[in-house]
This record gives C-alpha cells, structure tokens and sequence, in this order.
C-alpha cells in the first residue's frame, strides 16, 4: 500500500505569484494533491541507479535503429529522418527528459513505462512546487530525491563546453546564445520555458524568449526580431514539426546539417520518445530486470497494453487480459499511428484504489522523483503527487 502524509496545500495566490496558474483543473479540482508519498531513501537511490541504467539502455538502442535504418519501424516521420540522424552524428546534447516508471515504491519492482524525452511535461511541478510544499507545511525540503533544477542548470553549463564554441562563435551572433521557444497561448508551456531560461541564464548563458508564432527560419539560420541565434530550444514535439511544417522539418534540417544552429531537446530525442524503441530495447536486452516485455505484435499468455508510437497523455491506450481481451480503452487522437505492445504491470495502489506512476527525470544522470496519481491509465487529468524521504 502507499504510504501518504497529509499537507497544507500551497495558496492559489502564492502559485500564481510565482507563475503556476495551472494550478486548477477544468472540474474545479486541484491538480496538486495535499498528500505526499513517503519513500526510503533505498528507494530513492533505486531510482536514481535505474533511470542512469535506462539511460544507457536507450543510447544503445538508438544506435541500433541508427546503424541498421530501423526509423519506419519505430515511427519516426520520414522527413526527420535525416535530422535525427545528424543530431546523433554531431553528438547534440540532450538537456532533459522524464522516464515514467511503474513501482519503485511499496516492495513494486522498477519497470520502465515510457521515456518522455523530447517535452517531458510536470517539470515546474517536480523541481518547484513540491519543493515549496515541503517548506511551507515546515518540513525539511531538502528530504527529497528532487535537484532537478540544479542538474538542468549544470547541463545548460556543460553544453557550453560540449558545444565549445568559440569567442568568434558568439562574436558572429553579436553575443546572443541561446532562443527559447513556447507555443502562444499555453500558460503551463510558456512558465516552463521561461523556467528553463532562468537555468541557463544561472549557468551564465545570454538568452532571449520568443514565442514560435514570432521565430523567423531561413537557411542561414533561427531569428527572432532579425538576431540569429546559435541555439534554440523548443518546447515543441518533434512529431508535430515533421506533421504539422514539414517545410519547416526540411528547413531545419539544412540549418542543422549546415551548422547553422543547434536545437534543443535535439532531434533524436524523437528516437527516445517513441514508444517503437520498447520492443527494441527488449530485443537487445530480453529479460533485463528493469524492462517489461515489449513487441510489434500482441503478446500471448499475458495481460498487456497497447500503445501508440507517438502517442501522449494515455491516448489510445488498450489493455488487454491475458486472453486477448479488451479490459479498458481510453480515447484520443493518436489512432493512425502504429501500435506496440508492452506487458501490463499493476502500478502501486493507496488505501483508496488510486494509482501512482513514478516520474523521474533526467539531465545528465536522474534528477529528481514526483509521482502522478489516477486510475488504470494516467492520462491529462490525473494529479501530480509530491514525495518525501522518511
């Protein structure tokens, strides 16, 4: 059973003081629980090793999708492919993604769900608002597996010196480094962004933010109000460029490939997002303790699930008995997109039947742990669950 403390909420006005106005969601709820999980701290060193081990696990498997042009069967849109293939020559750095992970937590073994590596959502929640939460109900704050924050802040340092530009680098985009990019309109990505500037700009990055609706493109590079810029992050998925622009996937490419430019998260972060990558990682690695069965085609003798490539938020997703038959189905919009299916594993319960999926994030090595709370599928309306170390 999960174990939870009671807490004071944090007030509506201190959140949106500090620039978290999603605090509430569309039934009038709170989308942050005034509960936390209490984990040991075995548990979180668990985590933490098991994130750094998947890590591992996925730049291996991409390089595998990579040598033997394994990008159909992962999904990956055929106008990306040449970028995804570039980031990965030109070793691009990866600033930050989120693995989703069943267990961890009351005697539930760690089992990969998913890697949400190119816009990994619940960042302000992680690194922020659980941390407040601890500090304004009086307990230690530092009794968290949780330096999100500070290890994105040192990746924003360390791309400087992966990168190494030179002074004449910077001289030609007259001292400007990095872009930062939200969609308009979004609160929730636009906070997220900006929070991510305020990291670099610690780690001593110049920056600017431009909403996308405003970025200029051209073969010569990314602009925004006529100033180029060497790097741009975007908080924008990667399917959805090749989708929605594929003129723009194509005009990236040749920036990229030209070494116009260097986007963030890059573009083989779509390799680790893609949920094709599961059945390929336990090809590689069958049997490997973090993993859970994973295939193209429907398991047999098991329950499992169904998933969509490329999808989100717990769209489209079906689970099956170990008969074949469907259980539980949620609706959304990612049904053209090619299935995989991956072994179903029951996730920790409370004593009220809810839910948990452990979030752990990853910048470098794992970061930082927060928990989503909600029922057979954790989808957009499921609540973020703060924790602390006992």
């Amino acid at each position: 059973m999960v174990e939870l403390r009671k807490v004071e909420p944090l007030p509506q006005d201190y959140l949106e003081q500090i620039g978290f106005a999603w605090h509430t969601d569309p039934d009038g709820s709170s989308y942050v629980a005034d509960e936390v999980v209490l984990i040991d701290e075995e548990e979180a060193q668990a985590y933490y090793d098991g994130v750094n081990e998947l890590y591992e696990l996925y730049v291996q498997a991409a390089e595998h999708v990579i040598e033997h042009q394994l990008f159909f069967e992962v999904g990956i849109p055929f106008n990306l492919v040449d970028l995804v293939k570039a980031s990965w020559e030109q070793d691009h750095w990866h600033l930050y993604g989120r693995f989703d992970l069943a267990g961890g937590i009351d005697g539930h073994p760690i089992k990969l769900l998913e890697f949400n590596a190119d816009t990994p959502t619940a960042l302000f929640e992680t690194a922020i608002i659980q941390w407040a939460l601890l500090r304004y109900n009086g307990f230690d704050e530092a009794k968290q597996f949780n330096r999100v924050y500070e290890a994105i802040r040192e990746n924003f340092r360390r791309l400087i010196t992966h990168e190494a530009p030179t002074d004449q680098f910077f001289e030609l985009y007259q001292g400007e480094g990095l872009l930062l990019s939200s969609i308009a309109g979004s609160i929730e990505d636009e906070q997220t962004t900006k929070l991510l500037q305020e990291a670099a700009r610690e780690a001593g990055w110049k920056s600017h933010f431009c909403h996308v609706e405003r970025v200029g493109f051209s073969p010569e590079g990314i602009f925004c109000d006529e100033i180029p810029y060497p790097f741009w992050f975007k908080l924008i998925p990667w399917e959805s460029i090749a989708i929605e622009e594929p003129e723009l996937a194509l005009l990236l490419t040749e920036i990229v490939l030209d070494q116009r430019a260097i986007i963030l998260n890059p573009a083989y972060t779509l390799l680790f997002q893609s949920k094709g990558l599961l059945p390929i990682l336990w090809e590689l690695f069958p049997g490997h303790p973090l993993l859970l069965e994973a295939s193209f085609e429907p398991l047999q003798g098991k329950p499992f699930v169904e998933k969509k490539v490329l999808g989100r938020e717990g769209a489209n997703v079906r689970i099956f008995d170990a008969n074949g038959q469907l259980i539980h189905e949620t609706p959304g919009p990612y049904d053209h997109f090619p299935s995989i299916y991956q072994e179903y594993v029951e996730l920790p319960k409370d004593s009220q039947g809810h839910s948990y999926q452990a979030g752990v994030f990853f910048a470098y090595e794992g970061c930082g742990l927060g928990f989503r709370r909600g029922g057979a599928v954790l989808d957009n309306m499921s609540k973020f669950v703060g924790h602390m170390i006992r």
